[in-house]
């Protein structure tokens, strides 16, 4: 039996910040991850990391910028504690060994992103998250934690009302194994990959929380998914914002820059959700493209410009598009994200589960509320994974030893054994493509009432069809195919989730857009969906969000 004072789960930045926390509190940390810490999906973060640090900027409107961007659903006092601890954390991660981008006379380069009033994003060229994470890797690395390397979170044991640990499948020996905890942090980043067209990488697929929401943890604001406006076309690789900070403009079909139409004060750097639903309205207009989307213009920066500053984007839109952005407009359309929503937490990574907590964008805080702007995930992702990190080792310090049995590992092998038994039955990759299908389709910019109806109903029958899901590889190492099924059934989980606070929140804030409710309404949904685990599916409740000192007011950009 393993057994550690904190396991973290998850190796991004929200994880390896969280471990280097627990580590500095003299804790025994683990860490679990799917993947090598440094293909964890906080590498693909191309823009910036968010920070008042220049002379006009001020930490009041940071905050400020992030209340409005969230469409005051956010919490303004986890908004406050973000912003005023953006700068020391950004100074930290360049001492940790960070290589950010530098102005002419030396100080950090700061970029312009949506939704900002000054430019305060500073960056490493388009490579910021990576920069990010290898610095903080090299941190871990002289602290030392057990790594379990290619382990896949299966379920969180919960016993006598507090957490004890988790139930994880080792991919290279093929068995699954219980690790003891007084601390589990939960930091496994999103469930894009519940969508067909998106950013996410492959891995997305929404392991910790859909682990926690069986535990018994609730989700918070599920119902909110942040579409980026600037995706390749075909592949739906991230543009990254900064191409539009650096002056980058969107065009239709006509020639019009039409971003004038929908946000005249900073047109393209509007929020994420403005923005978004602009491109989609352009397109279903008839002035998108044939073969409908809109142009991305770089051209007139220069060469040297866009070649030192989104060299990654220049890599991309070469390689994967056929383009050359120095030259050629990008063919971009819209591709979810970012979830907003996740493992309801407090400020310092605390669930509602004691002894779970949760961090990065696995978690809720809710810092992004309705909508995120871009260049406050990375800072989420250190400021609250040290929070995560604090408060988990401090509960291990206090708690007694967890109690492990072996029936927590018998009922993970069992359900699996179920599985591999069936001559017959359904192929996880179908389910899979199924529901991305459906929630591309009907769950997506804009909503409509009778196409979420219709994807609640799709979506649990293809979770019925999951009660017969069949692996064929019955092979041990490397069986990619039970772990196709095994991420399948979490992402189903969470598709169900997402779709029931869809339909039930009838208004439009920030990303969630409905047709049907194109109003903001303040009075009857100022507040939080919550999620929890019921015998026929998410039981939602409501929270109220928390004020400081900004009311709500029409949102205009």
């Amino acid at each position: 039996m393993r057994r550690h004072d904190v396991v973290v789960v998850g190796a991004g930045l929200a994880g390896q910040r969280a471990a280097l926390a627990a580590l500095e509190a003299k804790q025994d940390v683990a860490i679990v991850t799917k993947l090598h810490p440094l293909r964890s999906h906080s590498g693909a973060a191309q823009g910036g990391i968010n920070a008042a640090i220049g002379k006009e900027d001020s930490v009041d409107t940071h905050i400020y910028d992030t209340v409005k961007g969230s469409d005051y659903l956010g919490d303004q006092d986890a908004i406050e504690f973000f912003c005023t601890e953006a700068g020391a954390t950004v100074i930290e991660a360049e001492h940790f060994g960070t290589i950010f981008s530098r102005a002419p006379d030396g100080t950090l380069a700061r970029r312009p992103f949506g939704g900002a009033a000054f430019p305060r994003t500073i960056y490493a060229a388009d490579r910021t998250g990576l920069a990010l994470l290898q610095g903080l890797y090299e941190q871990l690395g002289t602290a030392s934690p057990t790594i379990y390397e290619e382990w896949d979170l299966t379920s969180v044991v919960v016993r006598d009302g507090r957490c004890q640990g988790i139930v994880a499948f080792d991919r290279r020996r093929g068995t699954f194994e219980e690790i003891a905890a007084k601390s589990v942090v939960l930091a496994t980043g999103p469930a894009g990959r519940v969508y067909g067209r998106t950013t996410n990488a492959h891995t997305c697929t929404g392991d910790g929380i859909a682990a926690a929401y069986r535990a018994g943890a609730a989700l918070k604001d599920m119902e909110f998914v942040q579409f980026h406006p600037t995706a390749l076309l075909e592949s739906s690789i991230l543009i990254t914002e900064g191409a539009r900070g650096e002056g980058g403009i969107l065009k239709n079909a006509n020639g019009e820059r039409f971003m004038v139409r929908y946000a005249p004060h900073v047109q393209d750097l509007a929020s994420r959700d403005v923005v978004s639903r602009a491109i989609v309205t352009e397109v279903r207009e008839g002035r998108g493209f044939p073969g409908s989307y809109v142009h991305l213009e770089l051209m007139h920066l220069g060469k040297e410009r866009i070649e030192s500053r989104l060299q990654e984007i220049c890599d991309f839109c070469r390689t994967f598009a056929g383009v050359d952005p120095v030259v050629e407009p990008i063919p971009i359309m819209p591709a979810q994200h970012y979830m907003m929503g996740g493992i309801g937490t407090n400020l310092r990574g605390e669930t509602n589960v004691p002894g779970l907590f949760a961090a990065g964008e696995a978690a809720c805080v809710s810092i992004h509320g309705a909508n995120r702007l871009g260049g406050n995930s990375l800072l989420e992702t250190l400021v609250f994974g040290k929070q995560a990190g604090i408060a988990a080792a401090k509960h291990a310090g206090t708690a007694p030893a967890p109690e492990v049995q072996q029936s927590d590992v018998d009922a993970e092998e069992t359900r699996v054994g179920v599985m591999a038994s069936r001559t017959v039955g359904e192929e996880p990759q179908h389910l899979r493509m199924a529901m991305q299908a459906t929630m591309d389709l009907k769950v997506g910019v804009f909503r409509r009432p009778e196409e979420l109806g219709e994807a609640l109903t799709e979506i649990r029958a293809l979770k019925a069809r999951y009660d017969h899901v069949r692996i064929v590889d019955t092979s041990k190492s490397y069986n990619l195919n039970l772990t196709d099924a095994l991420e399948t059934g979490n992402m189903l989980d969470l598709a169900e989730t997402i779709v029931a606070g869809a339909i039930a929140r009838t208004e439009s804030r920030g990303a969630h857009s409905r047709l049907d409710f194109p109003k903001r309404d303040d009075a009857t949904w100022m507040r939080h969906t919550l999620a929890s685990k019921g015998r026929d599916g998410p039981v939602l409740s409501y929270a109220p969000v928390a004020y400081t000192r900004w009311e709500p007011k029409e949102r205009v950009y």
